[in-house]
């Protein structure tokens, strides 16, 4: 089934959308994901290189092994891709989507290094908020909004 998906970074620098067949919908528990993306997981799906356009900027790469690099703004550090070296293919951050709950992960990978508790996240107590309308103001995040615009940051 083809997909059509929109993301980007959070400062809105470099945008992407995907227009074809999603490969795999997947986690990622391995140490160098953890650390890539400062996270106990990498939720990602995976598309054809030809398939993604990047629409606004381009990520920033660091090449973190032999396998491949990963990409992310240079502005805002959103963790955004990671591809193969050579390959055809390039994993994209679920998280960076415009609606992430597009694409549900139906597997998981390198489960020996997942996290002894993960399983027990769920069951957490949930908290309300104790920030005031003030701190609830100032925390408010200057990222660039859910779908593409013409321009950004805004004039």
């Amino acid at each position: 089934m083809s997909e059509h998906l929109s993301g980007g970074c959070q400062c809105g620098a470099v945008r992407y959308s995907v227009q074809g067949e999603i490969a795999e919908r997947a986690i990622c528990h391995c140490r160098m994901c953890q650390k890539a993306v400062g996270s106990i997981v990498w939720p990602f799906l995976t598309a054809r290189v030809e398939d993604v356009m990047w629409t606004r900027g381009r990520p920033a790469l660091y090449r973190s092994s032999a396998a491949g690099e990963r990409g992310f703004c240079g502005t805002c550090g959103t963790p955004l891709s990671f591809q193969p070296v050579g390959g055809s293919e390039i994993d994209l951050s679920i998280g960076s989507l415009d609606d992430p709950s597009a694409i549900k992960p139906d597997h998981q990978y390198f489960t020996g290094t997942r996290m002894p508790w993960f399983h027990e996240l769920a069951s957490l107590p949930e908290k309300a908020s104790s920030a005031s309308p003030d701190d609830i103001e100032r925390r408010r995040p200057f990222q660039h909004p859910d779908h593409d615009t013409t321009e950004w940051p805004r004039p």
